[in-house]
C-alpha cells in the first residue's frame, strides 16, 4: 500500500499564494510517482485536521512564517507524524536572518556587514551609510525588501506605513553590486549553483522570484570554476552549520569589480513552483521532479 501524505500548503503568512502553487505542484507530482495524496490548507486548525487524517507523512510546502520558523514543524512533532525538510531547531535559526548569519560566519562563511533596527527607527534615519538593503528579519521570497541607492537623502519611509505586514524588526545590510546566485544542497552534496537575472526592476523581487518570466535563470551558472567551488562549499558549510535537513538553498550576491561573495540567507522550504530553482538544479543534476519530491518524502522523519 502507497505512503498516505498530506501536503501541507497555504498558511496565513504574506506568502500563501506561493504556498498553494509550490504544494499544488507537489500534490500533483508525488501522485504521478504513486503516492495517495491530500492537499490540507493549513489555517488554525491544522493540528486538528491532521490528527484525524493521520497521514504517513506531511509534506511541508508551506513558506514564511509559521511554515518555515519550526511552527508548523513542532506542531507535526508533537502529533507524531514524520516531515519533510528541516526541525523545529534548524527551521527557527534559518527564518532569523540576523541569528543564522551569526552562525554562518562562525563557520567560516562570508557574510555582509549589517545591524538589526526597528522599522520606525529605520524610517527615522539611516541604519547604514547608503547604498544598503533593509529588509525584514524574518520573511522570505524578498517580501519586503527595500534597497536605498547611494546618495539617497532620506531613510524609507514605506517601512513605518500603518498597514506594514512584515513585523517590527529589520535587517539593515551593504550593498553588494554585482550579480545574484544560489546554491541547492541535498543530501549533503551540492545540486549546483545558478545565477539569476531579473527581467525587469532593479533586483530578484517577489515578482521576478515568481511571475512567468519575471527572472532570467542561467543554470549552471557561467562563472570561474573557483567562484563555482567556493559557493557550493558555502552553501554546504551554511546547510550544516544550521542544522538543515532535506533539501536548503543559500543565496549569495558576488560583485565581479572587488572579487566580494557574500552569503545572505538559507532557504529551508525552497519554493517548488514551475519557475523555482531547486527543481530546475535537480533536473540539471540529473534528476526529475517527480523523482525530487520523492526523495523528498522518503527523507521525511521526526526529531530532524
Amino acid at each position: 500500500m502507497s505512503k498516505h501524505v498530506a501536503v501541507l500548503m497555504g498558511g496565513w503568512s504574506v506568502e500563501r499564494e506561493v504556498s498553494l502553487s509550490s504544494g499544488a505542484a507537489c500534490a500533483r507530482a508525488l501522485e504521478g510517482v504513486g503516492y495517495r495524496v491530500t492537499r490540507v490548507e493549513v489555517n488554525r486548525d491544522v493540528a486538528e485536521v491532521l490528527a484525524k487524517l493521520k497521514p504517513d507523512v506531511a509534506f511541508n510546502a508551506l513558506h514564511g512564517r509559521y511554515g518555515e520558523d519550526g511552527t508548523i514543524q513542532g506542531v507535526l512533532e508533537t502529533l507524531g507524524i514524520p516531515y519533510t525538510h528541516s526541525g523545529v531547531l534548524a527551521s527557527s535559526l534559518a527564518i532569523r536572518k540576523d541569528k543564522a548569519k551569526m552562525v554562518v560566519a562562525a563557520a567560516g562563511v562570508p557574510v555582509a556587514k549589517g545591524v538589526t533596527v526597528s522599522r520606525f527607527e529605520a524610517a527615522k534615519r539611516h541604519a547604514l551609510p547608503p547604498p544598503y538593503v533593509i529588509k525584514p528579519i524574518d520573511e522570505g521570497s524578498s517580501v519586503g525588501v527595500v534597497i536605498v541607492k547611494k546618495g539617497r537623502e532620506h531613510p524609507p519611509q514605506e517601512i513605518a506605513r500603518p498597514d506594514w505586514p512584515c513585523g517590527e524588526t529589520m535587517l539593515a545590510e551593504t550593498f553588494i553590486a554585482g550579480r545574484e546566485l544560489t546554491c541547492a544542497v541535498m543530501e549533503g552534496k551540492s545540486l549546483g549553483v545558478t545565477e539569476i537575472r531579473a527581467a525587469t526592476g532593479e533586483f530578484y523581487d517577489y515578482d521576478a522570484k515568481y511571475a512567468k518570466g519575471g527572472s532570467i535563470h542561467i543554470c549552471p551558472a557561467q562563472i570561474l570554476p573557483n567562484l563555482y567551488r567556493q559557493i557550493e562549499e558555502c552553501a554546504l558549510t551554511a546547510h550544516q552549520a544550521i542544522g538543515c535537513r532535506g533539501v536548503s538553498r543559500s543565496d549569495f550576491r558576488y560583485d565581479d569589480e572587488s572579487d566580494t561573495l557574500v552569503w545572505l540567507e538559507v532557504n529551508t522550504q525552497p519554493g517548488m513552483t514551475e519557475t523555482s530553482l531547486v527543481p530546475e538544479l535537480a533536473a540539471h543534476a540529473g534528476m526529475n521532479f517527480g523523482e525530487l519530491v520523492k526523495w523528498i518524502v522518503e527523507d521525511a522523519s521526526l526529531n530532524r
